[in-house]
C-alpha cells in the first residue's frame, strides 16, 4: 500500500504516553477528586428575570458581596433569565429554597434597581445528591461490563479486554482533564462521559472488523503488519467522523451556552482522545496479547476440510 503510515512504529512512545496521562489522571482524581455540581452534591436552584439584560458577572460580583460564597450564575434562555446555584455548604440550614430565593431576590433589587421576578426557588437536598453519585458510577460501570461481553461474543475475548482498556483509557482521562482544572462535574457531563464509550466503542468495532477480516486474508503477514495495514484502511473514516463530530461539538461549545458548556466539553475531550485510543490503545493491546491467526479461526463443521478453518 503506498504511502502507508506506519502507526504500529511509534506504539511504544505512544503506550508511555498514554501511561502517563492515566497515571496523571488518577493521581489528580485522588488528590483535587471531582469538582461535583449540584446535582450531586446537593443546594439551592434559583432562577430570577430581570426586565432588562444583565451580565452574569454583575450578579456574581454582587453575591459575592453579600457573602454567598461558591455560587454558579448562568443565563438561562436569555440575557434576561438568570439561573443561580447555591452549594449546601454557603447556605445556613433555616434559609433554603423560597427563604433563599427571596433573600437573594431583595439584595438584586437594591442593587440592580429594576423590575425582577423570582421565577422559581428548588432546594435539592444532599440525599438525592448521594444516589445520582452512586447511579451514575453504576451506570459507567454497567456500560464498561456490556461493553466486554458484546465484544467478546462479536469478535473475541482479545479484542474485548483491548476495547475495554481503550474505553477505561478515555474516561480516565477526561475525568483527569476535569480534576485538574476544576471544572464542574455534573449531570451533562455524565452524559457526555457516556457518549464518549458509545463513540470510543463504534471507534473500536471498526477498526477491530478490518483487523479481523485481514487476519483471514493476509494469513502470511505478520500481525504487526496486519494491524498496521488494518489502520490504514480505516484512517480515512476515522478522521472524517471524528472532525465532523468535533464541528457540531465546538458549535454547541460556542453557541450553546454555560448550560451545556460541560456537555460539549467532556465530548471534545473524549472524541479528540477517543480517536487517539482506537488506533494506538487497543491495538497495542492486542499485540501486548500476541493476537495471531489461530485466534482468528473459523469454528469448523463436522466433516469439513482442517483447511478450510482460516477462509472467510
Amino acid at each position: 500500500m503506498l504511502n502507508e503510515i506506519d502507526f504500529m512504529g511509534g506504539r511504544k512512545v505512544a503506550a508511555a504516553l498514554s501511561i502517563c496521562f492515566v497515571l496523571g489522571s488518577l493521581v489528580s482524581l485522588a488528590l483535587n477528586q471531582l469538582e461535583w455540581g449540584l446535582d450531586f452534591t446537593g443546594g439551592t436552584l434559583v432562577e430570577v428575570s430581570f426586565q432588562n439584560p444583565v451580565t452574569p458577572e454583575k450578579i456574581r460580583n454582587t453575591l459575592s458581596e453579600e457573602g454567598f460564597a461558591g455560587h454558579v450564575v448562568q443565563y438561562f434562555g436569555s440575557d434576561r433569565e438568570i439561573l443561580i446555584r447555591i452549594p449546601p455548604q454557603a447556605i445556613s440550614s433555616e434559609m433554603r429554597g423560597a427563604k433563599l430565593g427571596d433573600k437573594i431576590l431583595s439584595v438584586l433589587k437594591i442593587s440592580f434597581e429594576q423590575d425582577i421576578s423570582l421565577r422559581r426557588s428548588e432546594f435539592v437536598g444532599p440525599a438525592v445528591g448521594k444516589e445520582l453519585t452512586n447511579q451514575g458510577g453504576i451506570g459507567l460501570l454497567t456500560a464498561l461490563g456490556v461493553v466486554l461481553l458484546y465484544v467478546a461474543f462479536r469478535f473475541q475475548l482479545k479484542f474485548a479486554i483491548g476495547a475495554v482498556i481503550a474505553l477505561f483509557h478515555d474516561v480516565t482521562i477526561t475525568l483527569g482533564i476535569f480534576s485538574m482544572f476544576r471544572w464542574d462535574f455534573d449531570l451533562t457531563v455524565l452524559a457526555a462521559l457516556l457518549a464518549v464509550i458509545g463513540y470510543s466503542l463504534n471507534d473500536s468495532i471498526v477498526v477491530s472488523d478490518r483487523i479481523r477480516e485481514n487476519f483471514r486474508m493476509m494469513r502470511k503477514k505478520k500481525p504487526l503488519i496486519i494491524i498496521n495495514t488494518s489502520l490504514n484502511q480505516t484512517l480515512g473514516r476515522t478522521l472524517v467522523t471524528s472532525f465532523t463530530t468535533l464541528l457540531v461539538l465546538f458549535t454547541l461549545l460556542l453557541l450553546g451556552g454555560e448550560l451545556i458548556s460541560g456537555f460539549a466539553v467532556g465530548l471534545i475531550i473524549g472524541v479528540i482522545v477517543g480517536t487517539y485510543s482506537s488506533i494506538y490503545v487497543a491495538t497495542n493491546v492486542l499485540l501486548l496479547m500476541n493476537l495471531s491467526q489461530e485466534d482468528m479461526m473459523v469454528p469448523v463443521r463436522e466433516g469439513a476440510d482442517q483447511s478450510d478453518q482460516l477462509g472467510g
